[in-house]
């Protein structure tokens, strides 16, 4: 019998020590290194594991230029939102792991997928922690059809490969990834190594065989897949369903895609007949009253491949405290204090004294950065207690030295914010349109004072 191995491998960054210790040297993190046990090394059982990683059968060098440059396949899964976001829909033999927070609606939006995919081919759910009756009576209560979906419950990847050998699905669920386990790894579901384990082989066997593999997957309380950092390096698709507990829309958000965009934003709305697709985003962000308020402003942020329009608002009060408060809910708050800065030094407008509260309608996360001027707009707004026009929308960049730089796809943003009614745009000069859209007053400015008097 051969002897096994241990190895020590960070849950954080995936990498490998010969012995335990507190903090890994990669990534600085503590206590994260933990012992796994590692299959035996025979010489059959190490070749079947480690041959055809990547789908290929045999070990022919090739050049570039004899490379088949034929697309890959791609099979509709339903929805167009979420097709947007795996980069135009699911490429044949790719492996697709899908993360939320409990109850976001993961095994809801696969589940409405599968049954609308088994009339048109054949397609496998592997349910790990549902009992296949619990599964029955969700598909039930969503009133999805169930004559056609097979259905398996089971934890062991040996198994599953087997059953899906005989089965030849084109669509295969694991749901999750978190309670499956390999017979050669004797360490408990859940864990590092059974967690590496299974995924590795589950990705090998999608590629091997031309199976599209979606693996459902556990996040952290810190909102972070759970598992080692190398679960998310071996497959193609990482796609994060998010949503707060209070609203019933759920962001779709790709964070690694082989074969598209990241940072690709969907949207759905959870109803009680499960997910349903929501066509225009910008609509349910702009959900303004009719009165004008102070502080507030619409933006044009570029979330992957489309531009969306959000509301943002900005508070700014007399601080009691003597360390001032800087609040961001949806913006950096690193970000809000160099703005702040900027204002001082080249707008003339002092805030030290100031409580600073920033916040993005809807629950949008923004990291682009053509939200800066807006973001000074309206904090101006409400420090002089002026409103903006609520015809108004604002994109653009600033710099430390108070210049307004130019963003990406200028002009499809003002193309968006005209079908949306708004007859007027402060953007950067670098991104003045050769044409305005009809009907819109475009003001085109280069320094943040132009821009403030401009207000």
């Amino acid at each position: 019998m051969a002897k096994s191995k241990t190895a020590f491998v960070c849950g954080e960054c995936g990498a490998e020590f010969p012995r335990w210790q507190g903090q890994c040297s990669e990534c600085k993190e503590w206590n994260t290194v933990t012992e796994i046990r590692l299959a035996p090394a025979s010489g059959s059982s190490r070749n079947s594991r480690f041959s055809g990683y990547a789908g290929t059968q045999g070990n022919q060098v090739q050049t570039l230029d004899e490379v088949s440059l034929s697309e890959l396949p791609r099979i509709n899964s339903g929805f167009t939102e979420l097709d947007r976001v795996l980069g135009g829909g699911m490429v044949t033999g790719s492996a697709i792991l899908i993360g939320g927070n409990p109850g976001a609606g993961k095994s809801t939006l696969l589940l409405q997928v599968m049954c609308g995919l088994a009339s048109r081919m054949k397609t496998l759910y592997v349910t790990g922690e549902e009992s296949l009756q619990q599964v029955a009576m969700r598909a039930q209560r969503l009133g999805l059809p169930r004559d056609q979906l097979r259905m398996l419950s089971e934890t062991s990847v040996e198994q599953i490969c087997h059953v899906a050998r005989e089965e030849k699905p084109a669509v295969v669920v694991i749901d999750s990834i978190q309670v499956m386990h390999v017979a050669e790894v004797q360490s408990s579901p859940g864990t590092v190594s059974q967690v590496r384990e299974a995924a590795a082989q589950l990705t090998r066997f999608a590629k091997q065989q031309g199976v599209i593999m979606l693996m459902v997957g556990h996040v952290t309380k810190d909102g972070a897949l759970a598992g080692p950092k190398v679960l998310e390096h071996c497959i193609d698709c990482s796609i994060m369903l998010d949503g707060a507990n209070d609203s019933r829309f759920r962001m779709l958000r790709s964070h690694k895609n082989r074969f598209g965009a990241v940072n690709e934003l969907g949207v759905f709305a959870m109803t009680e007949t499960g997910l349903k697709e929501v066509s225009n985003p910008s609509a349910i962000f702009l959900s303004r009253g009719e009165e004008q308020t102070t502080g507030s402003v619409v933006m044009i942020i570029w979330e992957g491949t489309r531009p969306l329009l959000v509301e943002l608002q900005a508070l700014v009060d007399y601080s009691q405290l003597g360390n001032p408060r800087r609040v961001t809910v949806g913006l950096e708050q690193n970000r809000l204090s160099m703005l702040l800065a900027v204002l001082h030094r080249h707008g003339g407008l002092q805030m030290a004294d100031q409580d600073v509260f920033v916040n993005v309608v809807g629950g949008v996360r923004v990291e682009d950065t053509s939200a800066d001027l807006a973001l000074l707009l309206a904090l101006v707004s409400s420090f002089r207690d002026k409103a903006l026009p609520q015809e108004l929308v604002v994109f653009g960049e600033v710099g430390l030295s108070g210049e307004i730089r130019p963003v990406p796809s200028g002009q499809e943003r003002l193309m968006e914010a005209a079908k949306h009614g708004f007859t007027r745009a402060i953007i950067p000069w670098a991104n003045r349109p050769k044409q305005s859209p009809p009907g819109m007053e475009v003001i085109a400015v280069k320094k943040l004072e132009e821009a403030l008097e401009a207000l």
